[in-house]
């Protein structure tokens, strides 16, 4: 009589009593990995655009210079960083004006910048103008350095003030009371600088 036994090995399986060994199935070569798409599609970072940037230097009416700034582009508006002397102590108005000529008394430099033709103030209910700012108020040493936004102004494009007539900034002898039109009582010219790209 013939024995039949089954001896397993491992993974290989033969049966005795004449039988063959089971064929072991040859292995499968691994799927190659792929990225995630959206890995493969995402584009490498790129720098942003540089912000354009400007100046204006400040003189008097009898020609001397009383302060410097610098005009800065950003996504709130545009940023006025400034530094004055000379201007006395107390409160005076500030605009930025439609054309860059500042011959004294700086009625050359035009109205205040008024592209969307508002009244001026901001607290007048149809203001403002874009070319309005807020008060410097001169400490009696008679130095300042200040930083301001003009929200909604740009240097070039929309609401940009370096068009082809160019544009200035003007400080007034008075404060701003932000309401009465067209300069808010503010008094006469006493200071002015046109604004150049750097």
């Amino acid at each position: 009589m013939r024995i039949c036994s089954l001896i397993v090995f491992a993974a290989t399986t033969m049966v005795a009593c004449g039988g063959q060994p089971a064929p072991t199935p040859a292995p499968q070569p691994a799927a190659p990995a792929s990225l995630p798409t959206a890995a493969r599609q995402t584009p490498p970072p790129t720098a942003p655009p540089p912000s354009l940037s400007a100046t204006a230097v400040l003189h008097d009416l009898a020609g001397r210079r009383v302060g410097t700034l610098t005009l800065t582009e950003s996504y709130a508006g545009l940023i006025i960083a400034g530094n004055i002397t000379g201007l006395g102590l107390g409160a005076h108005a500030i605009h930025l004006h439609e054309v860059g000529k500042c011959v004294a008394p700086f009625l050359t430099a035009g109205a205040h910048f008024n592209p969307q033709g508002k009244h001026h103030g901001f607290l007048s209910p149809q203001g403002w103008h874009l070319g309005d700012l807020p008060n410097l108020d001169t400490p009696p040493a008679g130095k300042l350095k200040f930083d301001v936004v003009a929200p909604g102004v740009t240097l070039k494009g929309a609401n940009g003030l370096l068009d082809a007539d160019g544009a200035s900034i003007v400080i007034h002898a008075s404060r701003d009371n932000y309401y009465s039109d067209p300069s808010g009582d503010s008094g006469s010219r006493i200071a002015c600088g046109v604004i150049v790209l750097k």
